[in-house]
């Protein structure tokens, strides 16, 4: 829970409270709720039908028995740790732990296999059919709305279960380069705060923000053409020889490896920006003003596109570009397979972006090649096989202690020296209108107010989680003040590492945690296990990993009745 902020003061309090209060007070998880609202009717109805103590002795074990199995610990609640390993078995009955990209050739094949005799090779068959699929699972349902050739590259998704939206990535230089003024840090973090402010409003069309930040190597691949441009030069009208050839691609691959002994143990940063367009009412009523069909959709979005370049670019955020359907495909491969260069286009199918994977408990282990040991005519075959391990893991509210922070408080996770892994760090934002975070706001302040106040009246100490959630509730009312024009947020962390083992893996996972806990106050990291093909998504630059916030009932009336825009209206 936060708020986006304008203020002059570059200090914001994160962290605390992970969500709004639930009918019983604080900020239980909602089954919990659930469980015991359905333990009192039935212990109530049970005493009235049979009128025996045992009725009210049973409710009261059940009622313990649900704190019990939902009670936070380091590692989780009893009840999520049993949800994970129920979830990784049901994954390997099914084969889905595996995924292979889909293949018409393949397809038929299996399909030969599921129609013989054996039951033994049909049930073979569909479970190595389960495993083919069109999308890797992090990235399920997205297709392409426009994904032309130096054209903005507008992903369409439709996740099974939740609503279709639209996104699109923008890469960009970031707002701070080399040594900067405290001036210069104020004005950063204002026209970010501003950016944010202006697209939470009802009446604009995004809905989720997502700032990523891609942790890698130096790539020498801009120096190779560099010297291979010089070196053509030279001699640009003569016929080589095999043997002049084979010193030229010698002399490329040497300068390629001073290039990288020089660059050995050092990381860059590459920065982007994804914006999310849900596909809601007001979003098809805002299309129909451009025309009809998916062509009008495209116009809309053209508009909405200009509009964010320039917002970025006001919120100084540098250089700012939308990604084509290509480039945002081969940024997606790079962060499977890192030894595919991040910014290599030429071979990359919009519709082919994932690749042969399977996961593990704690790991989303993916099988590529590694290109950059290949000459210029070599074949495809010839590359060695690599094989890269990721593990994601969730940054939430709850979990992050609560203390005045910079806008650089998490320069340590993207520059520290103490981290030497390919990482993504991803933050997910979701943008609520004023209106109903002010009225989310002063619900919470006034339960937790009642919960104080109850505990003072009957002479019991007050619980200090719940006075820690009335000032951040009460941080939040005070900062959607009437005339603020500050809006409301809600947000969750990602944190993708990548190695070329278990072992290697095993120790940036410890480094990671170290690194939190110690620098960042991240008192705990919410490892996305049994499910980590699925979690590597929400560090892939196509806006998943962050479930919507639910309007409250005014909202929604709200909305309903502000109804369709007139006909004869041009906007």
């Amino acid at each position: 829970m936060s708020d986006v902020k304008q203020a002059p003061s570059t200090v914001r309090y994160l962290g605390g409270e992970g969500g709004h209060r639930g009918f019983f007070g604080g900020t239980a998880s909602k089954g919990r709720s659930i469980a015991l609202g359905i333990i009192v009717v039935s212990g109530m109805v049970g005493m009235i039908v049979v009128q025996q103590a045992w009725v009210l002795i049973v409710a009261v074990l059940a009622g313990g028995l649900t704190f019990l199995l939902t009670m936070k610990t380091h590692r989780g609640s009893l009840i999520q740790r049993r949800q994970k390993r129920s979830r990784w078995k049901a994954r390997q009955r099914l084969g889905t732990d595996v995924f292979t990209p889909y293949d018409d050739e393949a397809w038929e094949k299996l399909d030969e296999l599921g129609r013989s005799a054996s039951k033994a090779d049909q049930a073979e068959a569909e479970r190595l059919k389960r495993q083919m699929r069109a999308n890797p699972d992090g990235a399920d349902g997205m297709g392409w709305l426009q994904y032309g050739a130096n054209v903005p590259g507008i992903a369409w998704h439709e996740p099974v279960g939740e609503q279709g939206y639209l996104s699109v990535a923008f890469s960009v230089s970031g707002q701070l380069r080399g040594m900067e003024t405290a001036e210069a840090l104020l004005r950063a973090s204002s026209g970010w705060g501003r950016f944010l402010a202006r697209r939470a409003a009802p009446s604009s069309l995004i809905s989720d923000i997502q700032p990523m930040t891609r942790v890698l190597p130096p790539d020498s691949a801009r120096q190779q053409l560099w010297v291979a441009d010089r070196l053509e030069r030279e001699s640009p009208d003569r016929s080589w020889t095999d043997q002049e050839r084979a010193t030229f691609l010698d002399q490329t691959r040497s300068y390629d490896e001073v290039i990288r002994l020089a660059s050995a143990g050092s990381m860059v940063q590459r920065h982007y920006v994804v914006v999310s367009w849900p596909i809601t009412r007001q979003f098809e009523d805002a299309a129909t003003k451009f025309g009809k069909g998916r062509d009008a959709w495209r116009s809309l979005m053209a508009d909405e596109i200009a509009a964010t370049v320039r917002g970025l670019r006001d919120a100084r955020e540098g250089d700012v570009a939308p990604l084509t359907a290509k480039q945002t495909a081969a940024l997606m491969l790079h962060q499977q397979n890192p030894h595919l260069p991040i910014d290599l286009t030429r071979k990359v199918s919009p519709g082919r972006f994932g690749l042969p994977s399977h996961d593990e408990f704690s790991a989303h282990v993916v099988d590529g090649i590694d290109p950059t040991f290949l000459g210029p005519n070599d074949p495809i075959e010839n590359a060695p096989a690599v094989q890269w391990w990721h593990r994601t893991a969730a940054i939430h509210a709850e979990n992050l202690a609560v203390a005045g922070r910079t806008p650089l408080w998490l320069l340590d996770l993207l520059i520290g020296h103490e981290l030497r892994v390919v990482r993504t760090i991803a933050f997910h934002l979701h943008l609520i209108p004023a209106g109903q975070a002010k009225a989310k706001a002063r619900k919470d302040a006034v339960s937790d107010g009642s919960a104080i106040y109850a505990a003072q009246q009957k002479g019991r100490l007050i619980n200090d989680e719940t006075q820690m959630s009335l000032g951040a509730a009460e941080r939040r009312k005070a900062d959607l003040a009437a005339g603020s024009h500050h809006h409301g947020v809600e947000w969750v962390g990602y944190i993708t590492i990548s190695a070329m083992s278990r072992d290697e893996l095993a120790k940036a996972s410890r480094q990671l945690e170290e690194a939190c806990a110690t620098g960042l106050g991240i008192e705990r990291l919410d490892w996305q296990d049994s499910f980590q093909s699925a979690a590597s998504g929400a560090t892939w630059p196509i806006g998943r990993g962050l479930r919507p916030d639910t309007p409250t009932v005014a909202g929604r009336a709200l909305t309903r009745l502000a109804g369709r825009s007139e006909k004869e209206a041009i906007s």
